[in-house]
């Protein structure tokens, strides 16, 4: 059967609201902000090398510059600044999501303010912000000034950042890395990756299977042979955690335009049938498609019904390829619905464009 596809962007994964995590008003402490003096080598030649912009305010006004990743207890509330008038900010995107009020951002004069309260171990991820250049309605990064941190939000009671559901796909595609996304809380946590079935551990040999701590495992050329059921165990202190379970399932289908097809339940049709015109793509598993309609009837606004489904299609030998349907209903056909359809199928490397007659009898 299909399934209904919703129109958006895709889902990514989301943690809903805790209860009580309520609205914690951030404290503006009357403290200005030091002016970060840069390093002499870095005065060198400062246009070619990037000078983070991102502090983090610490207790009695004191500022500390980020390093690469900083790790605190869930719980904690942290205040981040960027130096600059028009500063832009890149956080975990759950928690714009939900609109989460726990997290405050503001632009001052000299600086952006983030700040984050009562975090929790899936707060944990990348922030990190820059400074726009803008010219009229134009903007674009300062790449010279930009500041990025990796927080872990340490939970003993979660080793894994926690996601909204208990099972996800992950798409194994011979030409990119693919990625088991099992990220901790914990930097020090021993994490393991593991198949279900056959029951063992897959080793990770730091050459073609890396873990990486912000990311997770990450396959660096993946094959059919890495298709199956994964999850990754941590361990830091304690009992051994689980993580969600990881369905890995294998891609080929050539990249390009949606390689589309187009046909008319009858290419002649009596007065008062119905007529229904089926756009089908085959395509990629994880890219969306997007369809555009041109029928006879439109400019005199012909009442029509137009629905969008996809479902994942097994072809043999472990190969999962995405079949997405546009259905194009005309109830009670008349005369001014015979011509042309036309549909457009859309996805990231370009559009194909199909067509098919409907007659009149």
């Amino acid at each position: 059967f299909f399934i209904l596809l919703v129109i958006g962007q895709p889902a990514r994964s989301k943690r809903p609201k805790e209860p009580g995590e309520n609205k914690i008003k951030p404290v503006n402490k009357k403290v200005k902000p030091k002016t970060l003096k840069m390093k002499e080598r870095e005065s060198v030649d400062s246009s070619l090398k990037s000078q983070s912009i991102l502090t983090q305010v610490m207790d009695k006004g004191r500022f500390q510059k980020l390093a690469a990743t900083l790790s605190l207890s869930a719980g904690q509330s942290i205040e981040l600044r960027c130096k600059g008038s028009n500063v832009t900010w890149n956080y975990p995107s759950y928690l714009d999501t939900f609109k989460d009020s726990r997290l405050s951002i503001k632009q001052l004069d000299r600086y952006g303010q983030l700040i984050l309260a009562n975090s929790t171990a899936a707060d944990t991820g990348e922030y990190s912000c820059w400074l726009q250049l803008c010219n009229g309605n134009k903007c674009r990064k300062d790449e010279t000034k930009t500041g990025s941190t990796y927080i872990f939000f340490a939970d003993k009671e979660e080793l894994f950042v926690p996601t909204p559901s208990y099972f996800e796909i992950v798409y194994l595609n011979p030409d990119k890395p693919a990625v088991i996304p099992c990220r901790v809380t914990t930097p020090s946590a021993k994490v393991t990756l593991h198949r279900e079935f056959p029951a063992e551990e897959i080793e990770t040999d730091g050459t073609d299977i890396i873990y990486d701590v912000k990311k997770g495992f990450v396959y660096q050329h993946p094959t059919s042979d890495h298709k199956g059921i994964v999850y990754c165990k941590a361990e830091s202190q304690g009992a051994p955690q689980i993580s969600i379970k990881y369905h890995l399932l294998y891609v080929e289908v050539p990249k390009g335009p949606p390689s589309t097809t187009i046909a008319a339940s009858s290419n002649r049709a009596e007065v008062s049938d119905s007529i229904h015109v089926i756009c089908t793509v085959l395509g990629e598993p994880d890219v969306d498609v997007n369809f555009r309609w041109q029928y006879p009837g439109q400019e005199s606004e012909r009442p029509v019904i137009i629905q969008n489904v996809w479902r994942l299609i097994n072809r043999g030998t472990g190969h999962t390829t995405r079949i997405s349907k546009s259905i194009l209903l005309v109830e009670d056909f008349e005369a001014r619905d015979a011509g042309n359809y036309i549909c457009i199928a859309q996805n990231l490397q370009g559009e194909t464009t199909v067509a098919t007659e409907v007659e009149l009898n």
